[in-house]
């Protein structure tokens, strides 16, 4: 079974048991977290439910894992002939979660 959630201002495909990371989320690392905004789920080919714009009384419990910041994302601007140089770095944080149940 696999679901699509909405959270982040971002759309995940979940399966049960999977391990994803998604944008910081306010929660203690070993909680639970519910999300109700499912958009779709799928129950391997037998019955999909697609959402308008949410499934309704479908809920995705997950466990929070850890919190964390990923990679470091370099931008360079350069401009030539006028001594432009600018180098800045990034790291977002995420929350890494492990998705326990799917009930739609």
């Amino acid at each position: 079974m696999f679901a699509v959630i909405k959270t982040g201002g971002k759309q995940y495909i979940v399966r049960e048991g999977q391990e994803l990371k998604v944008e910081l989320l306010e929660t203690e690392a070993g909680k639970a977290i519910a999300f109700d905004a499912m958009l779709v789920s799928d129950e391997e080919g037998k019955s999909v439910k697609v959402g308008a714009p949410f499934v309704t009384g479908a809920v995705v419990s997950a466990t929070v894992v850890e919190h964390g910041r990923a990679d470091k994302v370099l931008v360079v601007k350069y401009k030539p002939k006028v001594r432009y140089r600018r180098h800045v770095g990034h790291r977002q944080p995420f929350t890494k979660l492990k998705i326990e149940k799917i009930s739609a």
